[in-house]
């Protein structure tokens, strides 16, 4: 009876003994796992909400600043390359095809000089050089020396005043040249007052030296015309004034006899 009795009261306090530890258990490892936690703040939702803003929102791709009529326009290979960020480029043609024709655009014509100046547009395809391609009526093609890619104005000189003349513009790269109407098969007059073709029919007009020296040689014309008119009439005139004149003396005498 005494035994069973110490052995209950000794029961009771190993029981609970092993349910305090148990409880120091817990509380060391909640604390452990509060001091690892990371508080949150307001300014960490924001930031997460911009990352994944970042991630989920597409970024809009924007177009290089290149123009096909652009004087000194670099490719827009080469913008692609130096710009800040990633733009995109027209659609080009394979570079193992011929390039499309350029397009002739405004062609300024300085008759003093006997020149044009000459602006076209790039083709949508690869470009090494151009050149300009001219004849006279039914002469000889005449070529120009290459220009760089970035060309897109030219002046061409030693024009006659008076003169008709076909001028194309021609684009080339490695697997050639770009096509050039004929003249034989489609007269100019069809086809070369295009303003969306490659070519065009030029006239070139009189210098305006020679046509001071035309107005003035007309304007001297004129005078020497009327001079010779004045002295032709007076002339007539006192012609007719001679026989009147010898009648009235011979009446005149008979009359005194």
């Amino acid at each position: 009876m005494s035994g069973g009795r110490f052995s209950l009261c000794q029961g009771l306090p190993t029981g609970s003994m092993l349910g305090s530890l148990s409880l120091l258990w817990l509380v060391a490892v909640t604390t452990s796992l509060v001091s690892k936690a990371q508080i949150l703040t307001p300014q960490d939702y924001e930031e997460d909400d911009e990352d994944d803003e970042a991630v989920t929102r597409p970024s809009l791709a924007v177009t290089c600043d290149y123009d096909c009529c652009r004087h000194l326009q670099v490719s827009c290979k080469e913008l692609q390359k130096v710009g800040p960020a990633a733009c995109m480029c027209p659609g080009l043609s394979r570079e193992d095809q011929q390039p499309d024709p350029p397009r002739l655009g405004e062609v300024q014509i300085v008759a003093e000089e006997g020149c044009v100046v000459v602006h076209w547009c790039a083709p949508f395809s690869p470009v090494n050089h151009y050149w300009l391609l001219f004849w006279e009526s039914n002469g000889a093609p005449q070529r120009s020396g290459p220009l760089n890619a970035t060309v897109r104005r030219a002046e061409l000189k030693g024009l006659k005043p008076g003169g008709v003349y076909v001028l194309c513009v021609v684009a080339a790269n490695d697997a050639g040249e770009s096509h050039v109407p004929e003249a034989d098969v489609e007269g100019p007059e069809n086809w070369a007052s295009s303003s969306f073709g490659p070519c065009r029919k030029l006239i070139m007009p009189p210098r305006p030296v020679i046509l001071v020296h035309a107005a003035v040689g007309v304007g001297t014309a004129l005078v020497l015309l009327s001079c010779a008119a004045l002295v032709w009439h007076f002339c007539l005139r006192e012609q007719c004034s001679c026989p009147r004149r010898q009648g009235q003396g011979k009446a005149q005498a008979s009359e005194a006899l």
